[in-house]
C-alpha cells in the first residue's frame, strides 16, 4: 500500500471508533431515557433530549468521526474507505459489552471475525491508488437526482414491504451518495486547486452534501422503529455499495489483480455482510431476555365464571301436566 492508502485507512480506522463510542453512548442514552418514550411520541421527547449533555457529546464524538471520514475520503479511494465504516459495528460490540459488564458473546467473535477478513480481502484487491478523479457537475447532479429518486421509491412506495429495510436502504443509499459528493468537493479543493468546478458549483455540492447527510440520519432513526438488527445490516451493507459502485463506475477506481481480484473482493464483500448480519442478531439476542431467567408459568386456580342470569321460568309439576 502506498502512503496516502495507509493514511486512508488510519484515519477511516480511527473514525470507526469514535462513531462507535458515539453509538455506545447514544444505546446507554436511550435506555436512561426509555422511560420517557411515552412523552416523546407526544412531541415533547426531543427537547427534552436536547437539554442532555450526553446527547451532545454523542453528537460531537459524531462530528468527529465524520471529520475523520472526510480527511480519510482525501487520501483514499471510496471502494478502500467506505467499506471500513463497517468497522464501527465491530468496534461497538466489545465497547458496547464492556459498558454493560458482560463478556462478548461466541456470535460476537464469530462476526466479528468473519468482517476483518472480508474487510481485509477488499482492501487487497482495492488498495490501488488515490482518489485522482472527482465527479463532474453533471454526474454530480445526476447522481443526486439518482439516489433522491431512488430514495423516494423506497419511502413512499411498495407499501407491502417492511418500512425499517425501505428506509434503512435509502439511508445506506443516502450516506453512500453524500461520501461521494464529499470526495468530490475535497478532491476538487486539494488535487485540482480548486480550477476544475467554479466556485458555486462547490457551493451547490456543499448543499447537496448537506441534504444527503441530514436525509441518511433521519432515514436511520426511522428505520429503527420497528427493531436495531435488520436495518442496521442493511443500511451498513448499502452505504459502501452505492459509494463502492459511485467509485467503480464514474471515477475510474479499478480493482488490483484482474479476475481473481475481483474475485478476492466478491467473496471479502460477502464474508463482510455475513459478519455484520451474526454481529446484529447477536446484538439483538443481547437485549432479549434468557428462556431460563423467565420464570415458568403455573397454572393457578380456576376463576368462577359469572354467566348472565336467565328469566325465571315457571315450574310444572308432573301433576298438573296430567
Amino acid at each position: 500500500m502506498t502512503a496516502a492508502i495507509l493514511a486512508a485507512v488510519g484515519l477511516s480506522l480511527v473514525s470507526a471508533v469514535a462513531y462507535a463510542v458515539a453509538a455506545v453512548a447514544q444505546e446507554r442514552l436511550a435506555a436512561r431515557t426509555g422511560r420517557e418514550r411515552a412523552a416523546a411520541e407526544a412531541g415533547g421527547g426531543l427537547p427534552a433530549l436536547l437539554r442532555r449533555g450526553a446527547w451532545w457529546w454523542a453528537v460531537g464524538l459524531n462530528v468527529v468521526g465524520a471529520m475523520l471520514h472526510v480527511a480519510a475520503l482525501a487520501f483514499g479511494p471510496l471502494t478502500v474507505v467506505q467499506p471500513l465504516g463497517a468497522l464501527t459495528l465491530v468496534a461497538a460490540v466489545p465497547l458496547g459489552a464492556y459498558r454493560a459488564g458482560r463478556k462478548v458473546s461466541r456470535g460476537e467473535w464469530t462476526g466479528t471475525a468473519c468482517t476483518l477478513v472480508g474487510l481485509a480481502a477488499i482492501l487487497l484487491a482495492a488498495a490501488g491508488s488515490g482518489p485522482s478523479e472527482a465527479l463532474s457537475l453533471p454526474q454530480a447532479l445526476g447522481v443526486s437526482a439518482t439516489a433522491a429518486a431512488l430514495a423516494a421509491v423506497l419511502v413512499f412506495s411498495l407499501p407491502g414491504a417492511r418500512p425499517g429495510l425501505r428506509h434503512a436502504t435509502a439511508s445506506g443509499v443516502a450516506s453512500g451518495v453524500a461520501s461521494a459528493l464529499t470526495q468530490t468537493v475535497t478532491v476538487t479543493f486539494t488535487a485540482h486547486g480548486g480550477g476544475r468546478m467554479p466556485l458555486w458549483g462547490v457551493a451547490v455540492l456543499a448543499v447537496l452534501v448537506a441534504v444527503f447527510a441530514c436525509g441518511g440520519l433521519l432515514l436511520a432513526q426511522a428505520s429503527y422503529r420497528g427493531g436495531l438488527g435488520a436495518p442496521l445490516s442493511l443500511l451498513t451493507l448499502a452505504n459502501p455499495v452505492a459509494a463502492s459502485a459511485i467509485g467503480l463506475i464514474l471515477l475510474g477506481e479499478r480493482l488490483q489483480g484482474g479476475p481473481l481480484g475481483i474475485a478476492a473482493a466478491g467473496v471479502g464483500a460477502v464474508l463482510a455482510a455475513r459478519g455484520v448480519v451474526l454481529l446484529t442478531r447477536a446484538a439483538d439476542s443481547g437485549h432479549r431476555p434468557s428462556s431460563a431467567n423467565v420464570p415458568e408459568a403455573r397454572p393457578g386456580p380456576a376463576e368462577p365464571v359469572n354467566l348472565p342470569a336467565l328469566p325465571a321460568q315457571p315450574v310444572k309439576r308432573r301433576a298438573e301436566r296430567a
